[in-house]
């Protein structure tokens, strides 16, 4: 009788231990807004847009190459950038304000990341002019975007005064988000200069109606160390020191 006291004694003091328990508040939920962004949720797309002192020569880069005067802020951010940044130049070329601009793009917003790339020429200046961000609408402004739809034809602004569209050079490249970790951006600088014209000449998409200005961008699980460039046409030649790759992390 003694035990049968002590053994109802027990069980009342556990029941009121778990009745106390079962009202105490436990761990908080997880929300959407409590969760870690991703490391690389945003794509800032910094474009940087060089012009030298004395004539036309505009010159685009996007990802830093081998020479640090032109580099640019290009990267995979749990933030979006509110500016451009964009390397001082070399004392004759610095930054075209008006061409000079960065997108930033969420990778969470869809699929595929549509890469448009807009190429303009100036017969009279002799000189290409290239875009890849939205510029904020424009002249020389591009569809750029992510989206769970693939882009099939570049979406790209008219162009102002002597430059005009070159849909041969001009390309959308779709990247397929889901098939890799990184985004392998890739750059290709060419070069012109005879009969006193200086042309630099830039493509970040492949461009599939003219391979010989084509670049390696794409969506991998492996870092990608130096761009893969096409091989000119005999008159535009490859400037290695431009040219540069950057492998952007979306973890």
């Amino acid at each position: 009788m003694r035990h049968q006291g002590r053994i109802r004694k027990w069980l009342a003091a556990a029941a009121g231990a778990a009745a106390l328990l079962s009202v105490l508040p436990g761990p908080a939920a997880a929300t959407a807004d409590s969760r870690a962004p991703l490391a690389g949720r945003y794509l800032n797309l910094h474009q940087c847009v060089y012009l030298p002192a004395l004539g036309g020569d505009f010159f685009t880069v996007v990802v830093p190459g081998d020479d640090g005067r032109f580099t640019t802020g290009t990267k995979a951010s749990a933030t979006a950038d509110a500016d451009v940044s964009c390397g001082a130049g070399d004392g004759n070329y610095t930054t075209s304000v008006p061409v000079t601009w960065a997108q930033t793009l969420d990778l969470n917003a869809g699929r595929y990341l549509n890469l448009h790339q807009c190429v303009y020429y100036s017969e009279a200046q002799h000189d290409h002019i290239t875009t890849v961000v939205s510029l904020g609408g424009g002249e020389f402004s591009t569809g750029t975007n992510v989206s769970d739809a693939r882009d099939t034809t570049p979406n790209c602004g008219p162009g102002r005064g002597l430059y005009y569209l070159v849909p041969l050079l001009s390309e959308v490249k779709v990247l397929d988000l889901s098939a890799g970790r990184y985004v392998n951006l890739q750059q290709c600088v060419y070069y012109y200069g005879r009969n006193g014209f200086n042309d630099h000449f830039t493509t970040v998409a492949p461009t599939t109606r003219d391979g010989r200005f084509t670049t390696g961008t794409k969506v991998s699980n492996t870092v990608d160390t130096a761009p893969t460039c096409g091989r000119g046409d005999g008159n535009f030649n490859l400037i290695p020191l431009l040219s540069g790759t950057k492998a952007l992390s979306r973890t």
